[in-house]
C-alpha cells in the first residue's frame, strides 16, 4: 500500500481553508498535517484571492520549513510574480473553479513526482514576460555560456512552453528517462528544488 502523502493547506480565510481540508480528508492518497509537522516530503497546498505580498510572505514561511514542493490555488497571479512563484517552489497553480478534490490531488502525486502543471495561458505569458527581462538585460549577461547541453536546453524549453515527460519524449523522440535524467541533472547541478524553479532559472539567467 502506497503511503500517503503529507499535505499542509492554508488559505487566507478560514472557510476556504475548511472547504480544501474537507475535500482532501477522505482522499487516501494523502493525509493533512499541521505547520509543526511539515517536512520536505510535505505539499503545501496555498488558496489565495489575489496574489500579494503578504502571499509571498506566506509561502516563504511554509518554504523555510524544509516544504519544496507547492501547489497554489488562485485566479490573482499577475505577471510579473510568475519567476517568483516558481522560485519558491511552486509547481502548480490551479484556478480555484478547477480546485476540485480530484484535480487537487492530481497535482499533488504530481507535484511528488516532480512534475508542474500550469494553467494553459501560463506558459506563453511566462516566456513572454522572461523575454521582456532578457531584453532589459546588459548584453554581457546574456552572451554569457549557459552551462546547458543541447538536449538540456531543448528539454527545459519545452517544459517552459508546459509539455509533460511523455509529450517532450515524444516531441524530441527521447525515452521518458533521458527527459527525466536531463531534468534530474539540471536540478541537481544548480541546486534546485523542481522542474518550475529550473525553468525560472533558467529563464532568469537567459540559459533558454
Amino acid at each position: 500500500m502506497t503511503t500517503p502523502i503529507p499535505v499542509f493547506v492554508r488559505a487566507e480565510d478560514p472557510l476556504t481553508a475548511v472547504g480544501l481540508e474537507a475535500a482532501l480528508k477522505s482522499r487516501p492518497e494523502v493525509t493533512l498535517v499541521g505547520k509543526d509537522d511539515i517536512t520536505a516530503c510535505t505539499v503545501a497546498v496555498a488558496a489565495v484571492e489575489a496574489f500579494s505580498d503578504a502571499t509571498v510572505r506566506a509561502l516563504r514561511a511554509v518554504s523555510s520549513r524544509g516544504c519544496s514542493r507547492m501547489v497554489l490555488v488562485t485566479d490573482g497571479l499577475a505577471e510579473e510574480r510568475l519567476l517568483e512563484v516558481a522560485a519558491m517552489g511552486v509547481c502548480a497553480v490551479l484556478p480555484r473553479a478547477e480546485a476540485t478534490a480530484c484535480r487537487l490531488v492530481q497535482l499533488i502525486v504530481g507535484a511528488t513526482a516532480g512534475q508542474g502543471s500550469l494553467p494553459a495561458a501560463l506558459p506563453g505569458r511566462l516566456l513572454a514576460h522572461a523575454g521582456r527581462v532578457q531584453r532589459k538585460a546588459p548584453s554581457a549577461v546574456r552572451e554569457q555560456p549557459t552551462g546547458l547541453s543541447e538536449r538540456e536546453m531543448r528539454v527545459l524549453q519545452l517544459v517552459s512552453e508546459g509539455y509533460d515527460t511523455r509529450e517532450i519524449a515524444r516531441r524530441l523522440s527521447y525515452s521518458e528517462r533521458t527527459v527525466k535524467s536531463a531534468l534530474h541533472d539540471i536540478t541537481s547541478r544548480y541546486r534546485l528544488k523542481n522542474r518550475s524553479q529550473a525553468v525560472a532559472y533558467a529563464l532568469r539567467e537567459g540559459l533558454i
